[in-house]
């Protein structure tokens, strides 16, 4: 049982309690009993209105249920489902002609277009990792993956004919990004010769060498002959450094298995050592122990001789939960307070150090908080954000709009009041963004009664889902956000496919995105080569408005279908495989965001949107009698037989089969059995409380 101290009639972790008053408050200069007086008058009125949100968000559901029930057997009528979301008030009217109104925004969200990464909070050297992505090395990008089309590199030590292939590559991009005069640069017998087509491409030195710019990123030539590669090049270049993640979001949801005071303390320490510029994690590696910090800024030369620095970090953004869970970390009331409002307080007052200057190197250089927010079910909700993020600011007494808010559109309600949400946080508002996944387990969730869903493969090429990345782009930049934040495409899932990569993911700058998430920093620096074959800016200025709101509101209904027994065990296979996979690492071993083998082998980034569609689609299967019970439970125990062989490697793994009783297992069981009654299909509070009982057996 948990020992709370006691903080203005908030029960508070004891450690928690501390940290905040000492690590975090403490250089700040802020009195503590003030701020737990503050905090909880927010409580008292912020979490009723949290809990009336989500209310309404079951009252609708329970109502398009009944709607879909009444009509089971009959054709879709999709002018009668219209009107019928309008009468209950799931669709709003739309808000008019408006355009946001955010102000001190960072040139990485504003007028820069670059990748974005997306790292769990709680795992320090992916942390530091991702923040010090902002500048990528190209040939350590091609020598180590498949987007150098070459022979592999052979073992044992440097490939100096792979090495010769990327220095070959490398060359072919300089000619395309920074053309010369005339001629190749694979021609050039001296940099000293240096003729740029576009001279003013070229800003400087660094103490390494030369450095350009091209669509606003930086690309630096690393001379030293001395070096293994340099000593095999003419012109002694041993490096090409790319300007790569100018965003990364810390992220405390979806990618970590955070369930209690133990795992927030982990994230907020993780958060604020960022914020300070003093987290550091130590590991061994090879038989060396070693140690990643942040970096430092990047200096340079003009070529008037002025002295210039560039930021040598991401510019961080810090997701918080959504409005669903709540934690036992603070109770208020008898109650765990909702978890998204403990995130809003503590992760701003860690930010309210960088706006006071108190960091090593800082992060905005405009005094902004950057937060993420997650799962937001339409304009209401996205107003209580707003108005949250107001009594944050005033409980900390930072000016208005400070914090910023990043909306994460993922929720049907959202996709289709989206101008309506952008208007509830118009003058905080630096982020849209898509993400297939989520917005996928909620299409399915909303319309569960509705039929028998079309496979997941298929949900791609749906009418509804290119409606929904069309419109996101177009509603966005109806509303000014081009040159003020971010539009952003989702995750890159697979990070052993970068060739792949390489030919898909433009595909989301040529949609109008100024910003896209890949899965490490090695894909952020293959993916900025797109932003230099693409100038994003320009592109938009040319897209077509909006699609019609009809388009989007067609629900994916696998109509007139007849499966084969083979297209459904197929399908079921690769549902039941990849969510064993996941949960049994969120469960047994506390990781909510890794590479896990899908049923072919391949490597694939999944968090809780991943398991949240696959839950959700077997469910939805199981209600319509496509598959039955007994169908899905032998599935279940071959791919556990098959999740185990996967992990055989891994001494800590402990298996699946013969342990049907055990909380991962279980868990499984409970998502897709459960799943119909969970809330929008959120995996959240199966895995909290399956943590939870895992956590507690030691």
């Amino acid at each position: 049982m948990t020992e709370f101290v006691t903080r203005a009639g908030i029960e508070a972790d004891p450690q928690l309690a501390a940290f905040i008053e000492t690590e975090v408050l403490g250089p700040l200069g802020r009195d503590t009993d003030d701020f737990w007086t503050g905090f909880a008058n927010l409580l008292g009125s912020f979490a009723p209105r949290n809990a009336a949100l989500l209310a309404k968000r079951e009252e609708l559901q329970a109502r398009i249920d009944a709607w879909h029930s009444e009509r089971a057997g009959q054709p879709h009528d999709a002018d009668a489902y219209r009107a019928f979301l309008e009468e209950i008030g799931y669709l709003v009217p739309e808000p008019g002609d408006f355009t946001i109104g955010t102000e001190n925004v960072d040139p990485e969200i504003a007028t820069m277009a670059g990748p974005q990464l997306v790292v769990p909070i709680l795992n320090a050297r992916f942390l530091l990792n991702a923040a010090n992505a902002r500048w990528g090395s190209l040939y350590d990008a091609l020598y180590g993956t498949d987007a150098l089309d070459a022979p592999a590199a052979r073992p044992g030590g440097y490939d100096e004919e792979r090495g010769a292939a990327v220095i070959v590559e490398a060359r072919k991009l300089l000619d395309e990004i920074l053309p010369l005069a005339s001629g190749s640069w694979s021609d050039l017998d001296s940099l000293d010769d240096l003729a740029l087509a576009d001279p003013s491409q070229q800003v400087g030195r660094t103490d390494k060498g030369p450095l350009f710019r091209h669509n606003g990123l930086h690309i630096e030539i690393v001379v030293d002959p001395d070096s293994q590669v340099g000593k095999t090049d003419r012109l002694g270049i041993a490096d090409v450094n790319f300007e790569a993640a100018l965003t990364t979001i810390a992220d405390c949801e979806d990618s970590v298995a955070a369930v209690d005071a133990e795992d927030k303390l982990t994230a907020y320490r993780n958060w604020l050592g960022v914020i300070r510029g003093d987290l550091e994690e130590s590991f061994e590696k090879g038989g060396k122990t070693l140690t990643r910090k942040l970096v430092g800024d990047k200096t340079y030369t003009g070529k008037d001789g002025s002295e210039h620095s560039l930021p040598g970090r991401s510019l961080m953004f810090v997701r918080n939960v959504g409005h669903l869970m709540t934690n036992p970390a603070m109770r208020w009331d008898g109650k765990e307070i909702p978890e998204g409002i403990l995130d809003a307080v503590v992760t701003s007052a860690i930010g309210a150090q960088d706006v006071a200057g108190l960091g090593k190197y800082g992060n905005s250089r405009c005094g902004s908080i950057y937060i993420v927010k997650p799962k937001m079910h339409g304009p209401e909700e996205c107003a209580f954000t707003n108005e949250l993020f107001d009594a944050v600011e005033d409980l900390l007494g930072l000016p208005r709009h400070t914090i910023k808010v990043g909306v994460m559109d993922e929720e049907r309600r959202t996709s289709a009041n989206l101008a309506a949400c952008i208007h509830a946080v118009k003058d905080r508002i630096v982020f849209i963004n898509t993400g297939f996944l989520d917005r996928t387990g909620d299409e399915i969730h909303t319309s569960m009664r509705a039929g028998p869903m079309m496979r997941k493969g298929e949900m791609k090429n749906s009418a509804w889902l290119k409606a929904y990345e069309a419109r996101n782009v177009g509603i966005g930049l109806a509303h000014g956000l081009s040159g003020r934040a971010q539009i952003g495409k989702g995750m890159w899932a697979a990070p052993d496919l970068m060739g792949q990569m390489m030919i898909e993911k433009i595909g989301h700058l040529r949609a109008g995105a100024n910003t896209a998430w890949v899965p490490s920093p090695t894909a952020a620096t293959l993916h900025a080569i797109h932003y230099h074959r693409e100038d994003v800016f320009e592109i938009q200025k040319g897209l077509p408005d909006a699609a019609k709101l009809d388009e989007l509101l067609a629900i994916p209904l696998a109509d007139g279908t007849n499966w084969s027994e083979d297209e459904i065990r197929e399908e079921l296979d690769n549902n039941c495989q990849g969510l064993l996979g996941y949960v049994v690492r969120w469960i047994d071993a506390g990781v909510g965001c890794s590479k896990v083998p899908d049923i072919n082998d391949i490597g694939l980034m999944e968090d809780r949107a991943t398991l949240r569609i696959s839950s959700q689609h077997i469910a939805n299967w199981l209600l319509h009698g496509v598959i039955s019970e007994d169908q899905v439970m032998d599935s279940l125990r071959r791919m556990a037989a098959k999740v185990d062989e996967q992990n055989a490697g891994d001494p800590f793994y402990q298996p699946l089969l013969q342990n049907e009783d055990g909380a991962a297992f279980s868990a499984a069981k409970d998502l897709i059995f459960k799943g119909v009654e969970q809330p929008s299909g959120y995996t959240e509070p199966l895995l909290h409380a399956w943590r939870r009982k895992k956590k507690a057996q030691g």
